[in-house]
């Protein structure tokens, strides 16, 4: 079958053989598989680094691949504007450009466009706005988010779609998943007459992404329109906007109980480390979020029982590592105090440490989650992790790290 083969004819077509599943949890969704791409392999479940402009903060890529990522995101949108598609072409393309030696999935920039509010104009064409940097005009079409993607080099490659918050009015729910829609199916015509993406061995991914806002009736209906279209992967989007959490896993299970199961099955801004657990006993297989990283350079740092603040008092003369489990660089070589002069003193070292740490406990659980569901164990240890891990930064997760290390110094645990 040839992408030809695709244009013009929206009946259900053979799995993509880029997805292989290994296992499966008896008592959850949860699934160990692997992704194949063009430029290697992606161990799923997995957590994506956010490099929004070609660049992990702080961090270089050989740093980003030490924690055991395989697999990072960038930003069209940020991409476009800067350097700009010439420069990244004239470097031989994103991989080259940044010394990133693996896969790159590059999402549309809708998100950001549409966070521009009063800078943007969104029609059936697609949508105009104005830079962030200087005022510039600039438009994105479902074609042209392709078309800059594929000059990027991007491995995996994500359609354009309009997206609302959790305030907006059903009426705009509607219409932005429709017009989601529309431009999928747009979007599927023009990939399938590129000629970039004929060849079956080298050619990138696309994968369609599921709308519906907040109302499960919606969320299915859009993961069935996906369902019936020739993608390599689904993405549900719209979601972590500022709805409660009950909302979202409700949304979400709307969207899996639709999608089809041989094809990955990606939750587009979501990586809090219970979220992730939780993501993948609901059958997500792929997560991207700055959140990791964001919080990492103000001094909110991850441990077994929850997120801690480094910058606080209470660690100014803590001469133990910041979690006493943990094997990274930062954690092996310096204290808790140290940091958190770091931090107070606003040294740039402080955001590198900081960030190679929370991004090293976050592939660590994703690492533990695989071998879970490989063991056919992954509801107990989810189970366990979530009874420990404190999601609050609070003083509760700090006493409670507290305790633990008392306890293994007493030899109890």
């Amino acid at each position: 079958m040839t992408l030809r083969d695709w244009a013009g004819d929206d009946a259900a077509r053979e799995p993509p053989h880029h997805f292989t599943i290994l296992a499966h949890d008896s008592g959850t969704r949860a699934r160990l598989g692997i992704l194949h791409t063009r430029r290697g392999d992606v161990r799923t479940p997995a957590f994506m680094p956010v490099g929004t402009q070609a660049s992990v903060k702080s961090l270089t890529p050989a740093e980003v691949r030490s924690t055991g990522t395989d697999i990072i995101l960038a930003n069209t949108y940020h991409l476009m504007l800067r350097p700009g598609l010439a420069v990244l072409q004239a470097a031989g393309g994103i991989q080259r450009f940044m010394a990133w030696d693996g896969p790159i999935l590059t999402d549309s920039g809708g998100f950001q466009v549409f966070s521009l509010a009063q800078r943007r104009v969104v029609s059936e064409h697609g949508v105009t706005f104005r830079s962030h940097i200087d005022g510039s005009p600039w438009e994105l079409t479902p074609e042209s988010a392709l078309d800059l993607q594929i000059g990027f080099g991007s491995d995996i490659i994500m359609p354009l779609d309009e997206l609302v918050g959790y305030e907006s009015d059903e009426r705009k729910q509607v219409e932005a998943m429709e017009r989601t829609h529309r431009w999928l199916r747009r979007a599927v015509g023009y990939w399938a007459a590129h000629e970039a993406v004929r060849d079956q061995a080298t050619r990138p991914l696309l994968f369609g992404i599921a709308q519906g806002g907040f109302d499960a009736a919606r969320r299915r209906e859009s993961a069935a329109f996906l369902r019936d279209l020739p993608l390599d992967g689904s993405a549900i989007g719209g979601l972590s906007v500022g709805e409660p959490k009950d909302v979202m896993w409700e949304m979400l299970d709307a969207s899996i109980e639709v999608l089809p199961p041989e094809r990955p099955r990606y939750l587009m801004g979501v990586g809090s480390p219970e979220d992730l657990w939780r993501g993948v006993a609901a059958g997500v297989d792929m997560f991207d979020c700055v959140h990791p990283t964001r919080v990492a350079r103000r001094g909110a740092l991850f441990t077994p029982d929850g997120r801690i603040d480094v910058t606080s008092s209470r660690f100014r003369t803590d001469f133990g590592p910041v979690d006493e489990t943990c094997d990274c660089p930062t954690c092996t070589t310096f204290t808790a105090a140290y940091l958190h002069h770091l931090f107070r003193a606003r040294e740039l070292l402080a955001y590198r440490l900081g960030t190679i740490h929370n991004l090293w406990f976050i592939q660590r659980q994703m690492a533990r989650i695989r071998a879970a569901i490989a063991r056919g164990t992954f509801a107990e240890e989810m189970r366990a992790f979530l009874d420990r891990y404190r999601p609050a930064n609070s003083a509760a997760a700090e006493e409670q790290r507290l305790r633990h290390r008392a306890r293994r110094a007493a030899g109890v645990a």
